[in-house]
Protein backbone atom coordinates (compact mmCIF):
# COMPACT_ATOMS: atom_id res chain seq x y z
CA UNK A 1 0.00 0.00 0.00
CA UNK A 2 1.31 3.15 -0.72
CA UNK A 3 2.09 5.69 1.91
CA UNK A 4 0.09 8.68 1.96
CA UNK A 5 1.65 10.15 5.46
CA UNK A 6 4.49 12.39 3.30
CA UNK A 7 2.06 13.78 0.93
CA UNK A 8 -0.70 15.02 4.04
CA UNK A 9 2.47 16.50 6.18
CA UNK A 10 3.09 18.39 3.26
CA UNK A 11 -0.17 19.63 2.30
CA UNK A 12 -0.38 20.70 5.89
CA UNK A 13 2.77 22.50 5.78
CA UNK A 14 2.01 24.11 2.68
CA UNK A 15 -1.19 25.94 4.31
CA UNK A 16 0.41 26.98 7.30
CA UNK A 17 3.20 28.69 4.84
CA UNK A 18 0.45 30.22 2.61
CA UNK A 19 -1.01 31.49 5.57
CA UNK A 20 2.10 33.15 6.83
CA UNK A 21 2.70 34.81 2.87
CA UNK A 22 1.19 36.63 0.54
CA UNK A 23 1.02 35.07 -2.76
CA UNK A 24 4.18 35.79 -5.06
CA UNK A 25 6.36 34.92 -2.23
CA UNK A 26 9.22 32.62 -3.10
CA UNK A 27 8.11 30.68 0.10
CA UNK A 28 5.10 30.29 -0.59
CA UNK A 29 5.89 28.92 -3.74
CA UNK A 30 8.42 27.05 -2.75
CA UNK A 31 5.96 24.89 -0.38
CA UNK A 32 3.13 24.59 -2.66
CA UNK A 33 5.60 23.10 -5.68
CA UNK A 34 7.05 20.65 -2.72
CA UNK A 35 3.56 19.24 -1.41
CA UNK A 36 2.17 19.29 -5.33
CA UNK A 37 5.18 17.05 -6.15
CA UNK A 38 4.54 14.65 -3.15
CA UNK A 39 0.83 14.53 -4.42
CA UNK A 40 2.56 13.23 -7.77
CA UNK A 41 4.32 11.21 -6.20
CA UNK A 42 1.48 9.59 -4.48
CA UNK A 43 -0.64 9.20 -7.32
CA UNK A 44 2.73 7.42 -9.16
CA UNK A 45 1.34 4.48 -6.61
CA UNK A 46 -2.06 5.34 -6.47
CA UNK A 47 -3.85 7.34 -9.26
CA UNK A 48 -6.68 8.56 -7.64
CA UNK A 49 -5.65 8.78 -3.87
CA UNK A 50 -9.04 9.10 -1.31
CA UNK A 51 -8.98 10.62 2.16
CA UNK A 52 -11.95 11.29 4.44
CA UNK A 53 -11.63 13.12 7.64
CA UNK A 54 -13.67 12.05 10.34
CA UNK A 55 -13.50 13.24 13.62
CA UNK A 56 -9.93 12.63 15.19
CA UNK A 57 -9.11 9.86 12.52
CA UNK A 58 -7.56 10.41 9.16
CA UNK A 59 -8.44 7.77 6.25
CA UNK A 60 -6.87 7.01 3.43
CA UNK A 61 -9.36 5.29 1.40
CA UNK A 62 -10.59 2.39 3.84
CA UNK A 63 -8.10 2.46 6.23
CA UNK A 64 -7.22 4.65 9.00
CA UNK A 65 -3.76 6.30 9.33
CA UNK A 66 -2.34 5.30 12.50
CA UNK A 67 0.76 8.04 12.34
CA UNK A 68 -1.83 10.84 12.17
CA UNK A 69 -4.70 9.67 15.05
CA UNK A 70 -5.28 12.80 16.44
CA UNK A 71 -4.06 14.84 13.64
CA UNK A 72 -4.96 18.99 13.86
CA UNK A 73 -5.11 19.76 10.25
CA UNK A 74 -7.49 16.90 9.93
CA UNK A 75 -9.81 17.93 12.40
CA UNK A 76 -9.47 21.52 11.10
CA UNK A 77 -10.65 20.30 7.28
CA UNK A 78 -13.59 18.05 8.77
CA UNK A 79 -14.87 21.35 10.96
CA UNK A 80 -14.83 23.01 7.22
CA UNK A 81 -16.92 20.84 6.20
CA UNK A 82 -13.82 19.17 4.07
CA UNK A 83 -14.57 15.51 5.05
CA UNK A 84 -13.65 13.89 2.07
CA UNK A 85 -11.35 14.24 -0.33
CA UNK A 86 -9.96 12.99 -4.24
CA UNK A 87 -7.80 13.52 -6.81
CA UNK A 88 -7.95 12.53 -10.02
CA UNK A 89 -5.12 11.78 -12.35
CA UNK A 90 -4.57 14.55 -14.17
CA UNK A 91 -4.91 17.63 -11.87
CA UNK A 92 -2.28 19.96 -12.38
CA UNK A 93 -0.75 22.21 -10.45
CA UNK A 94 -2.99 25.44 -10.67
CA UNK A 95 -5.66 23.53 -9.59
CA UNK A 96 -3.39 22.43 -6.66
CA UNK A 97 -2.85 26.20 -5.79
CA UNK A 98 -6.61 26.95 -6.66
CA UNK A 99 -7.87 24.29 -3.99
CA UNK A 100 -5.13 25.27 -1.13
CA UNK A 101 -6.45 28.75 -1.53
CA UNK A 102 -9.93 27.57 -1.34
CA UNK A 103 -9.37 25.49 1.93
CA UNK A 104 -7.26 28.16 3.36
CA UNK A 105 -10.16 30.22 3.45
CA UNK A 106 -12.40 27.41 4.96
CA UNK A 107 -10.29 26.86 7.80
CA UNK A 108 -9.35 30.07 8.41
CA UNK A 109 -13.30 31.08 8.69
CA UNK A 110 -12.75 33.59 5.65
CA UNK A 111 -15.39 34.43 3.11
CA UNK A 112 -15.00 32.06 0.34
CA UNK A 113 -17.30 32.24 -2.96
CA UNK A 114 -16.67 28.67 -4.33
CA UNK A 115 -18.87 28.72 -7.17
CA UNK A 116 -17.29 32.21 -8.77
CA UNK A 117 -13.88 30.60 -7.41
CA UNK A 118 -14.58 27.46 -9.72
CA UNK A 119 -16.93 28.68 -12.11
CA UNK A 120 -15.78 27.31 -15.57
CA UNK A 121 -13.13 25.48 -14.67
CA UNK A 122 -13.57 21.52 -14.28
CA UNK A 123 -11.91 20.31 -11.30
CA UNK A 124 -9.74 17.48 -10.91
CA UNK A 125 -10.09 17.53 -7.24
CA UNK A 126 -13.51 16.88 -4.95
CA UNK A 127 -13.95 17.26 -1.74
CA UNK A 128 -16.92 18.40 0.82
CA UNK A 129 -18.92 16.89 3.17
CA UNK A 130 -19.78 12.73 3.46
CA UNK A 131 -23.65 12.05 2.43
CA UNK A 132 -25.07 8.78 1.52
CA UNK A 133 -26.50 7.30 -1.67
CA UNK A 134 -30.32 6.34 -2.19
CA UNK A 135 -32.87 6.03 -4.01
CA UNK A 136 -30.73 7.64 -7.02
CA UNK A 137 -29.60 10.59 -5.57
CA UNK A 138 -27.02 11.82 -3.52
CA UNK A 139 -27.61 13.47 0.05
CA UNK A 140 -25.21 15.67 1.48
CA UNK A 141 -24.63 17.24 5.18
CA UNK A 142 -24.88 20.65 3.52
CA UNK A 143 -25.36 21.10 -0.29
CA UNK A 144 -25.25 25.04 0.08
CA UNK A 145 -22.50 25.84 1.39
CA UNK A 146 -20.49 22.87 -0.36
CA UNK A 147 -21.55 22.82 -4.03
CA UNK A 148 -18.14 21.37 -4.99
CA UNK A 149 -19.14 18.39 -3.22
CA UNK A 150 -19.88 15.31 -5.82
CA UNK A 151 -18.46 12.39 -3.85
CA UNK A 152 -21.35 9.99 -3.57
CA UNK A 153 -21.05 8.21 -0.22
CA UNK A 154 -21.63 4.20 -0.37
CA UNK A 155 -20.38 1.62 2.13
CA UNK A 156 -18.29 -0.30 -0.49
CA UNK A 157 -15.00 0.82 1.32
CA UNK A 158 -16.81 0.24 5.05
CA UNK A 159 -17.88 -2.96 4.03
CA UNK A 160 -14.31 -3.93 2.75
CA UNK A 161 -12.89 -2.59 5.85
CA UNK A 162 -15.27 -5.18 7.84
CA UNK A 163 -14.40 -7.87 5.75
CA UNK A 164 -10.24 -7.09 6.15
CA UNK A 165 -11.07 -6.76 9.88
CA UNK A 166 -12.57 -10.21 9.65
CA UNK A 167 -9.79 -11.58 8.11
CA UNK A 168 -7.28 -10.32 10.36
CA UNK A 169 -9.52 -12.38 13.25
CA UNK A 170 -9.67 -15.24 11.46
CA UNK A 171 -5.77 -15.69 10.25
CA UNK A 172 -4.23 -13.64 12.79
CA UNK A 173 -5.96 -13.48 15.84
CA UNK A 174 -6.29 -9.53 16.28
CA UNK A 175 -9.09 -7.22 15.86
CA UNK A 176 -8.09 -3.66 14.78
CA UNK A 177 -9.63 -1.39 17.03
CA UNK A 178 -9.19 2.20 14.99
CA UNK A 179 -10.69 0.72 12.20
CA UNK A 180 -14.01 -0.72 13.80
CA UNK A 181 -13.80 2.46 15.43
CA UNK A 182 -13.78 4.39 12.15
CA UNK A 183 -16.40 2.26 10.35
CA UNK A 184 -18.81 3.11 13.48
CA UNK A 185 -18.12 7.09 12.63
CA UNK A 186 -18.37 6.93 9.18
CA UNK A 187 -21.93 5.23 9.83
CA UNK A 188 -22.93 8.07 12.61
CA UNK A 189 -21.55 10.53 9.25
CA UNK A 190 -23.95 8.67 6.99
CA UNK A 191 -26.77 9.11 9.67
CA UNK A 192 -26.79 12.48 9.89
CA UNK A 193 -26.34 13.60 5.88
CA UNK A 194 -29.36 16.03 6.09
CA UNK A 195 -29.33 17.15 9.14
CA UNK A 196 -31.73 14.62 10.62
CA UNK A 197 -31.72 11.15 11.09
CA UNK A 198 -30.86 8.76 8.33
CA UNK A 199 -31.39 5.24 8.49
CA UNK A 200 -29.22 3.62 5.49
CA UNK A 201 -29.25 -0.59 5.12
CA UNK A 202 -27.09 -2.66 3.01
CA UNK A 203 -28.43 -4.22 1.01
CA UNK A 204 -27.09 -8.26 0.32
CA UNK A 205 -25.95 -9.06 -2.97
CA UNK A 206 -24.28 -12.54 -2.04
CA UNK A 207 -24.97 -14.70 0.31
CA UNK A 208 -21.23 -14.81 0.64
CA UNK A 209 -21.48 -11.27 1.85
CA UNK A 210 -24.28 -11.84 4.62
CA UNK A 211 -21.42 -11.12 7.86
CA UNK A 212 -20.20 -7.74 6.35
CA UNK A 213 -23.59 -6.53 5.26
CA UNK A 214 -25.16 -7.71 8.49
CA UNK A 215 -22.26 -5.92 10.79
CA UNK A 216 -22.92 -2.93 9.17
CA UNK A 217 -27.01 -2.73 9.45
CA UNK A 218 -26.87 -3.54 13.16
CA UNK A 219 -24.53 -0.95 14.04
CA UNK A 220 -26.30 1.64 12.31
CA UNK A 221 -29.81 0.10 13.71
CA UNK A 222 -28.40 -0.14 16.95
CA UNK A 223 -26.75 3.61 16.68
CA UNK A 224 -30.24 4.91 15.56
CA UNK A 225 -32.43 3.39 18.45
CA UNK A 226 -29.96 4.38 21.04
CA UNK A 227 -30.11 8.20 19.51
CA UNK A 228 -34.00 7.33 19.62
CA UNK A 229 -33.79 6.65 23.55
CA UNK A 230 -31.76 9.89 24.35
CA UNK A 231 -28.79 7.95 24.49
CA UNK A 232 -25.08 10.06 24.92
CA UNK A 233 -23.35 10.73 21.94
CA UNK A 234 -20.38 8.69 23.81
CA UNK A 235 -22.73 5.73 24.54
CA UNK A 236 -24.15 5.65 20.58
CA UNK A 237 -20.58 5.42 19.43
CA UNK A 238 -19.68 2.49 22.07
CA UNK A 239 -22.84 0.65 21.37
CA UNK A 240 -22.61 1.01 17.69
CA UNK A 241 -18.98 -0.48 17.81
CA UNK A 242 -20.97 -3.08 19.67
CA UNK A 243 -23.29 -3.99 16.89
CA UNK A 244 -20.65 -3.95 14.28
CA UNK A 245 -18.86 -6.62 16.44
CA UNK A 246 -21.52 -8.63 17.66
CA UNK A 247 -21.25 -11.73 14.90
CA UNK A 248 -16.97 -11.77 15.37
CA UNK A 249 -17.89 -14.93 16.39
CA UNK A 250 -18.75 -16.49 13.70
CA UNK A 251 -15.02 -16.17 11.97
CA UNK A 252 -15.24 -19.22 13.42
CA UNK A 253 -18.50 -21.42 12.02
CA UNK A 254 -17.18 -23.44 8.83
CA UNK A 255 -19.23 -21.14 5.74
CA UNK A 256 -20.93 -24.43 4.67
CA UNK A 257 -22.75 -24.46 7.91
CA UNK A 258 -23.74 -20.48 8.18
CA UNK A 259 -24.77 -20.72 4.47
CA UNK A 260 -26.87 -23.95 5.10
CA UNK A 261 -30.08 -23.85 2.69
CA UNK A 262 -31.93 -26.80 4.66
CA UNK A 263 -32.26 -27.29 8.10
CA UNK A 264 -29.36 -27.90 10.79
CA UNK A 265 -28.48 -31.41 12.30
CA UNK A 266 -27.88 -30.97 16.36
CA UNK A 267 -24.05 -30.88 16.09
CA UNK A 268 -24.05 -28.16 12.98
CA UNK A 269 -26.52 -25.57 15.82
CA UNK A 270 -23.97 -26.98 18.37
CA UNK A 271 -21.16 -25.01 16.35
CA UNK A 272 -23.65 -22.12 15.31
CA UNK A 273 -24.23 -21.76 18.58
CA UNK A 274 -20.42 -21.52 20.31
CA UNK A 275 -20.24 -18.14 18.00
CA UNK A 276 -21.26 -15.58 21.10
CA UNK A 277 -18.55 -16.88 23.63
CA UNK A 278 -16.13 -17.55 20.45
CA UNK A 279 -16.63 -13.55 19.62
CA UNK A 280 -16.75 -12.92 23.06
CA UNK A 281 -13.44 -14.54 23.69
CA UNK A 282 -11.43 -13.32 20.15
CA UNK A 283 -12.56 -9.30 21.25
CA UNK A 284 -11.25 -9.80 24.51
CA UNK A 285 -8.07 -11.63 24.06
CA UNK A 286 -7.68 -8.84 21.51
CA UNK A 287 -8.74 -5.69 22.80
CA UNK A 288 -9.07 -4.88 26.33
CA UNK A 289 -10.68 -1.78 25.73
CA UNK A 290 -13.96 -3.25 24.21
CA UNK A 291 -14.87 -4.80 27.15
CA UNK A 292 -18.59 -3.85 25.98
CA UNK A 293 -18.10 -5.09 22.66
CA UNK A 294 -17.41 -8.44 24.09
CA UNK A 295 -20.37 -8.47 26.56
CA UNK A 296 -22.47 -8.15 23.82
CA UNK A 297 -21.00 -10.61 21.38
CA UNK A 298 -21.89 -13.20 24.58
CA UNK A 299 -24.76 -11.72 25.28
CA UNK A 300 -26.57 -11.11 22.14
CA UNK A 301 -28.74 -14.32 21.53
CA UNK A 302 -29.82 -14.25 25.13
CA UNK A 303 -33.50 -13.80 25.57
CA UNK A 304 -34.94 -11.84 28.57
CA UNK A 305 -36.78 -14.97 29.41
CA UNK A 306 -34.08 -17.32 29.86
CA UNK A 307 -33.86 -18.82 26.21
CA UNK A 308 -31.68 -18.54 23.77
CA UNK A 309 -28.10 -19.05 24.21
CA UNK A 310 -25.37 -19.03 25.64
CA UNK A 311 -27.51 -20.85 28.53
CA UNK A 312 -26.64 -19.48 31.64
CA UNK A 313 -26.58 -21.44 35.20
CA UNK A 314 -27.55 -18.70 37.27
CA UNK A 315 -30.18 -15.89 35.83
CA UNK A 316 -29.21 -12.32 35.96
CA UNK A 317 -30.17 -9.20 33.52
CA UNK A 318 -28.71 -8.83 29.91
CA UNK A 319 -26.58 -5.41 29.26
CA UNK A 320 -28.91 -3.00 28.09
CA UNK A 321 -26.21 -2.47 25.26
CA UNK A 322 -26.95 -5.97 24.64
CA UNK A 323 -31.06 -5.89 24.77
CA UNK A 324 -30.53 -2.77 21.64
CA UNK A 325 -28.29 -5.22 19.79
CA UNK A 326 -30.34 -7.77 19.92
CA UNK A 327 -33.57 -6.18 18.63
CA UNK A 328 -32.01 -5.07 15.88
CA UNK A 329 -29.66 -8.03 15.03
CA UNK A 330 -33.27 -9.76 14.70
CA UNK A 331 -34.43 -7.45 12.66
CA UNK A 332 -32.43 -7.39 10.11
CA UNK A 333 -31.77 -10.88 10.33
CA UNK A 334 -35.11 -11.20 9.29
CA UNK A 335 -35.53 -8.70 6.67
CA UNK A 336 -32.64 -10.20 4.71
CA UNK A 337 -32.83 -13.12 1.82
CA UNK A 338 -31.08 -16.48 3.39
CA UNK A 339 -30.35 -19.54 1.76
CA UNK A 340 -33.09 -21.24 3.56
CA UNK A 341 -36.21 -18.10 3.19
CA UNK A 342 -37.00 -15.05 1.69
CA UNK A 343 -36.71 -11.86 3.41
CA UNK A 344 -39.55 -10.77 5.70
CA UNK A 345 -41.66 -7.64 4.71
CA UNK A 346 -41.23 -4.97 7.48
CA UNK A 347 -44.64 -4.73 8.97
CA UNK A 348 -44.50 -8.77 9.67
CA UNK A 349 -41.06 -8.35 10.87
CA UNK A 350 -42.05 -5.72 13.28
CA UNK A 351 -45.34 -7.86 13.96
CA UNK A 352 -42.84 -10.38 15.33
CA UNK A 353 -41.10 -7.96 17.57
CA UNK A 354 -44.14 -6.74 18.78
CA UNK A 355 -45.74 -10.68 19.28
CA UNK A 356 -42.55 -11.49 21.24
CA UNK A 357 -41.87 -8.66 23.57
CA UNK A 358 -41.90 -9.90 26.86
CA UNK A 359 -40.36 -12.78 26.17
CA UNK A 360 -37.64 -12.83 23.55
CA UNK A 361 -37.09 -8.75 23.89
CA UNK A 362 -37.31 -6.16 26.52
CA UNK A 363 -40.43 -4.76 26.51
CA UNK A 364 -39.61 -0.88 26.07
CA UNK A 365 -36.84 -1.27 23.30
CA UNK A 366 -38.84 -3.78 21.64
CA UNK A 367 -41.91 -0.91 21.60
CA UNK A 368 -39.56 1.79 20.77
CA UNK A 369 -37.80 0.22 18.28
CA UNK A 370 -40.62 -0.20 16.19
CA UNK A 371 -41.98 3.07 16.73
CA UNK A 372 -38.80 4.17 15.49
CA UNK A 373 -38.84 1.79 12.58
CA UNK A 374 -42.48 3.38 12.05
CA UNK A 375 -42.07 6.98 12.43
CA UNK A 376 -38.80 6.60 10.28
CA UNK A 377 -39.88 4.51 7.40
CA UNK A 378 -39.46 7.03 4.66
CA UNK A 379 -35.59 7.88 5.98
CA UNK A 380 -34.58 4.39 5.84
CA UNK A 381 -32.01 4.36 2.64
CA UNK A 382 -31.21 1.48 0.84
CA UNK A 383 -27.26 1.32 -0.15
CA UNK A 384 -26.25 -0.96 -2.77
CA UNK A 385 -22.40 -1.34 -1.91
CA UNK A 386 -19.92 -2.45 -5.09
CA UNK A 387 -19.22 -6.13 -5.27
CA UNK A 388 -17.08 -7.27 -2.55
CA UNK A 389 -14.91 -10.11 -2.50
CA UNK A 390 -16.86 -12.86 -0.46
CA UNK A 391 -16.89 -12.07 3.59
CA UNK A 392 -16.82 -14.90 6.14
CA UNK A 393 -19.80 -16.44 7.15
CA UNK A 394 -23.31 -15.89 7.09
CA UNK A 395 -26.40 -16.08 9.68
CA UNK A 396 -29.67 -17.86 11.07
CA UNK A 397 -32.68 -16.50 11.26
CA UNK A 398 -34.07 -16.52 15.14
CA UNK A 399 -37.54 -17.96 14.09
CA UNK A 400 -35.88 -21.31 11.78
CA UNK A 401 -32.65 -21.82 13.76
CA UNK A 402 -32.61 -19.94 17.26
CA UNK A 403 -30.13 -17.77 16.06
Amino acid sequence: MSDPVPFLTSFAQSLATMALYTEGHPARGRAIDGSFQHLKDLQAADPCPQFSFLGAEVIYRQLAIRELKDWGPGMRLANAGVQRLEFEPQVTREEYELFLDEVLARTSLSVVDSSEARHGRPSSIKFGAIGIRGDGKVLRADEQVLPTATIAYSFGEEADTVRWMHDEVASRGHLPLLEAETVVRALSVAMHGESQIVVPLVQLKEYDQYTTTHSLNVSVLTMALAEFLGLSAREVRTFGVAGLLHDLGKVRVPIEILNKPGKLTDDERTVIQRHPADGARLILESEQKLDLAAVVAYEHHIMIDGGGYPRRHYGRACHRASLLVHVCDVYDALRTNRPYRDAWEAEKTLAYIEERAGMEFEPQIATSFIAMMRNWERRVASITTPTLVPAIGGGESTVESGS
